[in-house]
């Protein structure tokens, strides 16, 4: 069996030392696996949400694409596009969001963490929280649901916006599936074996805390000042050092190989200066980075090679999209209105009008009462009332297969107006309809 896997990558920053070792290099190893389907996308429209800064976003996702191809993106193996050029994905959000309770919206945990911002500085608990924000999980929902992913690698942090999306599967498979699972219920999928670097002072490496390693951007000499920078202990060169409480040392293994970190804690052991060791992880990373870098300053400055990868990855991702998003629509009754031949339609229209109805109804006194019309909706036949529903049924049930047999003892009375003999020709019609539909069955064995 083929397992789909999808990764959004949102297109608000430029990616670092640390997005490459957490994220980037990880899932691209993933992609290739035997029996794995992947799907990689820029989560612009997500973007939309965090950021109002259009040339950042513009920046944002020609960075981050670029990133990914210097990597060792393979599209020929992937499906690789943007969030926005899938329209088949906001179609999907709407579906979504007319089966999504409010009530679980308000249990997300971006929307309470902005409310409970808003409430401890005496502001309104909604204020400056868009519906961008507070819809955000269903968007998520719509990206994972319209490929039917199996897996989505997240964070911790993300794991509730996954169980969000199965909750919405279910609930639309529930109500318009008709037995059929129209949506595969998918699987948060957490790393944890994934690195997670610490930046220059040792916190996780991140944009919030400025403490970031570049990843391409600035060249070798931006990689080597910002190794400079990390810090390390007072020890000088020729006093043993600790390798496993040094943040230098995490960021050198997650590049090593066995031999060579081994190799490199025995040299801190044994008194290898700071300086040295710096250069050293410096030396690493661009053996590693460097032909990368190479490939992604060719791609920066043809920002129309990207464009091309992307929009042959949005006509993969719509192959797949568009027809299922088509059974969705008519799952939910968006259906064409097709013409029925006219002869079937006259042949019915004939049948119906031919026939005269017996119509049984409640009135507001809590009796029961029936009615026989002719086909044009003129009243024939008006019976008296009944306590029980089931006692009009019985004398309309005999009507039908008696005729106008029945009329002598019936509690009925002719409308006024109608003739005995209008009354007897209307039930020997409905009689022989009723003979011909019990011919027509086939007999029992």
């Amino acid at each position: 069996m083929t397992v789909r896997v999808l990764t959004g990558i949102t297109t608000t920053g430029t990616p670092h030392l640390g997005n490459y070792v957490g994220a980037i290099r990880p899932a691209i190893a993933a992609s290739r696996e035997a029996g794995v389907e992947s799907f990689f996308f820029l989560a612009d429209y997500h973007a939309l949400i965090k950021c109002d800064d259009p040339d950042r976003i513009e920046r944002s996702r020609l960075e981050i694409a670029a990133t990914w191809l210097a990597a060792g993106l393979d599209t020929e193996r992937v499906t690789f596009y943007r969030q926005s050029d899938i329209p088949e994905t906001t179609e999907l959000n709407w579906l979504l969001t007319c089966v999504t309770a409010k009530g679980q919206m308000n249990r997300a945990h971006a929307y309470k963490a902005s409310v409970d911002v808003n409430e401890a500085a005496g502001e309104e608990p909604d204020a400056n929280i868009t519906m961008g924000l507070y819809c955000y999980p269903i968007l998520m929902a719509a990206d994972i649901l319209l490929f039917n992913a199996h897996r989505v690698p997240v964070g911790r942090d993300q794991v509730q916006h996954i169980e969000m999306a199965r909750d919405v599967a279910q609930r639309f498979n529930h109500t318009f599936g008709k037995g059929r699972e129209l949506f595969v219920l998918p699987q948060a999928e957490i790393e944890e074996s994934v690195a997670t670097l610490p930046g220059l002072d040792g916190r996780k490496m991140s944009k919030s805390y400025d403490n970031t390693v570049p990843l391409f951007g600035g060249g070798a000499k931006a990689l080597k000042d910002a190794i400079a920078r990390i810090v390390t202990d007072s020890k000088l060169p020729g006093e043993p050092k600790d390798p496993d409480s040094a943040h230098l040392v995490t960021i050198h293994d997650a590049f090593a190989d066995a031999a060579t970190r081994e190799a490199f804690h025995a040299d801190l052991r044994a008194g290898l200066g700071w300086g040295d060791a710096k250069q050293r992880v410096v030396q690493l990373i661009e053996a590693h980075v460097g032909p990368m870098r190479e490939r992604y300053a060719d791609l920066m400055a043809h920002p129309e090679h990207i464009e091309d990868i992307l929009q042959a990855g949005a006509a993969k991702a719509r192959a797949a999209a568009t027809p299922f998003l088509a059974e969705l629509r008519h799952a939910v009754g968006l259906r064409p209105m097709l013409a029925v031949p006219q002869a079937k339609v006259a042949k019915a229209q004939a049948s119906k009008s031919e026939l005269p109805v017996f119509k049984q109804y409640r009135e507001a006194d809590g009796q029961f009462y029936f009615k026989l019309t002719a086909a044009d909706g003129v009243l024939l036949l008006q019976s008296q009332a009944f306590a029980e529903g089931r006692e009009a049924g019985a004398w309309v049930k005999r009507f039908k297969t008696e005729g106008a047999a029945v009329l002598g003892d019936a509690p009925v009375s002719l409308a006024e107006g109608v003739t005995h003999d209008a009354v007897e020709a209307a039930l020997a019609a409905l009689q022989a309809h009723e003979a011909e539909q019990a011919a027509a069955k086939p007999a029992k064995a």
